[in-house]
């Protein structure tokens, strides 16, 4: 049941009163959150006028006008469709009104198929192979930690992975003797054989699961994850792969990959709540994973993957705004929304081979899209950092000394990056 205007004003009031604050401060909050916000824009007016299409659909972001956020590639920012599905889920919930006395607003216990429904299609998957957690991090723990492996058996990952999806590793093998082998991405691969044969000579008799990232972090490279799986299969070895950037930034259908793992956190690229991610484990697997979160149905294999997101008390909220996520991105079209990442990838890498960068991403298009990630030096990336958000109020992520990861969503403006551009010449002069 959803509260009306004047009665959410009217409770936010006596709220204010018992808290001991002025009762304006919660009306302007208040008033605030239940403004109306722009409807979406038609879909024929991107075959009109796509700029105009893309200006509309930026007013669905609550990130200020005046602001230049080039960092979807650490966390996305919620559209106002996202935020308001959260806000009413948790009115909802919290009138303790359920319907089952033996329902909860933190239940975690349950099916939750009406929201892995929408994500299983969404990824190309079915609800009984994915599991919906918190993020990729803790997806990559359950196959780290799951897996049946001694000492002496072998991951081999690339050298570009997240500490979210290597640091599980390498706990277990300093904990039990795991061997941690990497491959060298080069910078840039020029192709898809470029990684496939640094993999394929890396294999060993001992290895048993390929875990790598299908875009690298530290990059933006997409790897050519389809023929990596087959590659892993035909060496009778699992694959596994940390999706972390895909979801909502490219298509993706997990049967067509083929791999044996996969996770993800939406909160990037789908611009879904922080604290939603999911794990995928292809049937034929899911007996070889062990729970290393156990409650109540750990040990019921008829549960498929749902066994691996009974973790307790969770904020099921969160999967509301997770599914409202996902209704956005189908109502642009997640074809729409690649193109839209490759074309403004593609001008902010253009613009910045110009000025000199060096690209560490691959010159195949097919291996890049949302990322650019180039190296300036002697630029010092953390004083750029600083000073753009500082002086101009935009926002960058990259590394030591001279990279930057410049990531290029699909809000994002032509006049946006034409801002950041000309930041980057000023600093450049001022900086000397």
């Amino acid at each position: 049941m959803m509260l009306d205007r004047r009665r959410f004003l009217l409770s936010s009031a006596a709220i204010a009163a018992a808290a001991g604050l002025p009762s304006t401060v919660v009306e302007a909050a208040a008033t605030t959150e239940c403004d109306e916000y722009p409807p979406l824009p038609s879909r024929d007016l991107y075959d009109r006028d796509q700029e105009a299409y893309w200006t509309e659909l930026r007013k669905q972001f609550v990130i200020p006008t005046d602001e230049v956020y080039l960092n979807n590639g650490t966390v996305g920012s919620s559209p106002r469709p996202v935020l308001r599905a959260i806000f009413d889920a948790y009115r909802q919930t919290e009138q303790m009104a359920q319907q089952d006395p033996e329902d909860y607003p933190i239940w975690g216990y349950a099916s939750w198929n009406e929201y892995r429904d929408p994500l299983a299609a969404f990824v190309g998957a079915t609800r009984d192979e994915i599991a919906i957690v918190r993020n990729a991090t803790e997806a990559n723990n359950y196959i780290a930690n799951g897996l049946e492996m001694k000492a002496g058996d072998e991951v081999l990952m690339s050298d570009q992975e997240h500490p979210g999806g290597q640091e599980p590793w390498l706990l277990r093998a300093k904990r039990y003797g795991v061997v941690v082998k990497k491959y060298q991405i080069p910078v840039p691969p020029k192709s898809p054989a470029d990684i496939l044969n640094r993999i394929n000579d890396a294999i060993t008799p001992r290895t048993r699961i390929l875990f790598t990232s299908h875009i690298s972090t530290v990059t933006g490279v997409v790897q050519p994850v389809k023929e990596i799986a087959v590659l892993a299969r035909s060496k009778g070895i699992l694959s596994a792969f940390d999706g972390a950037h895909v979801a909502g930034m490219m298509p993706l259908n997990l049967h067509d990959i083929g791999c044996d793992m996969y996770t993800s956190s939406p909160h990037k690229w789908l611009q879904a709540p922080k604290g939603t991610g999911f794990l995928f484990v292809r049937p034929e697997a899911q007996d070889r994973l062990w729970n290393t979160i156990a409650t109540e149905g750990w040990e019921r294999p008829e549960l498929k993957a749902e066994r691996f997101q009974r973790i307790g008390s969770s904020n099921v909220p969160m999967l509301a705004g997770l599914r409202a996520s996902i209704d956005f991105a189908n109502s642009i079209g997640i074809d729409r929304i690649e193109r839209r990442h490759r074309q403004l990838a593609d001008r902010m890498l253009g613009e910045m081979t110009r000025r000199g960068a060096e690209s560490w991403t691959s010159p195949d298009p097919a291996m890049r899209c949302g990322i650019v990630t180039v190296n300036v030096p002697p630029v010092k990336r953390a004083d750029l950092e600083r000073w753009l958000w500082q002086q101009k109020k935009i926002r960058i992520r990259g590394g030591e000394p001279s990279k930057l990861r410049l990531s290029t969503p699909y809000y994002l403006l032509p006049r946006d990056i034409d801002r950041f551009l000309a930041s980057f010449d000023e600093y450049k002069k001022v900086s000397g």
